[in-house]
């Protein structure tokens, strides 16, 4: 046992309250590939690994890192997330850090405590070392990472200590980082969101990188507006938090709807790339969104903690790239943009140039998407599919007019 007997008796009673997540009824039959894996590396953190991984997870496919919350277990969290289901549809990996009672007698990942979430310490640098292991065994690529409630506050603190790690990653009804650092200030960050200014809780991420990180990680934040357990004050310290570390603005450069009364807000780069993206779900409480059935944006099964709203995992995943450029388009509530027919002059002086994804372009208002597909405003140029994954130029020559070329 790595803590004192005082100190799990105040957690037990402490998260008792502050995770709030019911246990998972028993895995489905997919959940029974789940793999324990033993001696992954380092295990500072004494946290098991288990890991899903499809027989189209080729070597340089990504891995994705998802946390559960507070009393549940990685084959709940599997079942309920749907990440399993979109690794089978896509090829990657996922691996599921489960945390022993031994650790947190409510199998919370102790996100407020200092010894934790430090790199190279902790649980933080067990979860590392599962994503080490995954690329030299496996070969995997690119890592991401994503968690509910006290998995969503480690998410947040991966995301920190190991921006060198992780491409992007999911806060769901998490904690800012450097909001808590023992039980006591968790209840409170919890329950009573503190007021700090953008800059002082970015201070805190940078604070725990390594010097001199200048390439940081891709957000998107995940909270329900009738969220009674994590308040929902936590999700706008987040993207105060990670839009001040990106250095933009926290006015969103785009905002859409979403099934399940989800509100999607884009906070983007000068250069059109989404750094922050925000879920706001109406009515939702302490959960993690997903949406049982076999359609093609659905994922996860019913469960304690899971709401039936939409499959977040399957929108992070498509944001992220992870279907591999394969035409995975986030249904909205609007009608899809017919493009335009018009051919007004493609001469005239350049108003600006960016290069970016066919996604980014459409955020940031260079561009619609019809079918699956990204066109330029005005121009109407086909620019492929509409994803994460292809990338085009876009010159403006008048004020909303914007052509394709090679390069800016």
């Amino acid at each position: 046992m790595r803590r004192t007997g005082l100190l799990i008796a105040i957690v037990v009673t402490i998260t008792a309250i502050l995770g709030g997540l019911g246990v998972v009824g028993a895995p489905p039959a997919q959940a029974a590939t789940l793999t324990q894996v033993s001696n992954f590396g380092s295990n500072p953190g004494a946290l098991a690994m288990y890991a899903y991984r499809p027989a189209g997870a080729t070597s340089g496919r990504p891995v994705v890192v998802a946390l559960h919350g507070c009393t549940q277990n990685a084959a709940g969290y599997a079942a309920g997330s749907g990440w399993t289901e979109l690794a089978d549809r896509w090829g990657f990996t996922v691996v599921f850090p489960q945390q022993p009672t031994a650790n947190n007698q409510t199998s919370c990942f102790n996100w407020f405590q200092a010894g934790d979430v430090t790199r190279g310490q902790g649980e933080a640098a067990s979860i590392a070392a599962m994503v080490a292991y995954t690329r030299s065994t496996w070969g995997a690529g690119r890592a991401y990472v994503s968690g509910l409630s006290a998995g969503g506050a480690m998410s947040a603190a991966m995301l920190a200590a190991y921006p060198d790690v992780f491409t992007a990653g999911a806060i769901i009804a998490g904690i800012p980082v450097g909001c808590a650092t023992d039980t006591v200030t968790a209840f409170s960050c919890m329950n009573t969101p503190p007021t700090r200014t953008p800059a002082q809780w970015a201070s805190a991420v940078r604070a725990k990188a390594p010097s001199g990180t200048t390439d940081w990680p891709e957000v998107s934040i995940w909270h329900g507006d009738a969220d009674f357990t994590v308040r929902p004050g936590n999700a706008t310290g987040s993207r105060d938090q990670w839009t001040a570390v990106h250095g933009v603005a926290q006015t969103p450069t785009a905002t859409s709807s979403l099934p399940g009364g989800t509100t999607r807000a884009v906070y983007a780069s000068s250069d059109g790339v989404a750094r922050v993206t925000t879920y706001t779900i109406a009515g939702m409480g302490h959960a993690t969104p997903n949406d049982p059935g076999t359609g093609a944006q659905q994922c996860g099964q019913a469960g304690a903690y899971f709401a039936d709203t939409l499959c977040s995992s399957w929108y992070d995943a498509v944001a992220w790239g992870l279907d591999g450029g394969s035409g995975g388009t986030p249904p909205t509530t609007t009608t899809p943009t017919t493009p335009p027919t018009s051919t007004p002059p493609t001469t005239g002086p350049s108003l600006g140039c960016w290069t970016a994804s066919n996604y980014a372009h459409t955020q940031a208002g260079r561009a619609t998407q019809s079918g699956g597909r990204a066109y330029a405003v005005g121009s109407g140029t086909d620019l492929g599919l509409w994803n994460t994954f292809v990338t085009t130029s876009l010159r403006e020559t008048s004020a909303g007019y914007y052509t394709n070329v090679p390069a800016c």
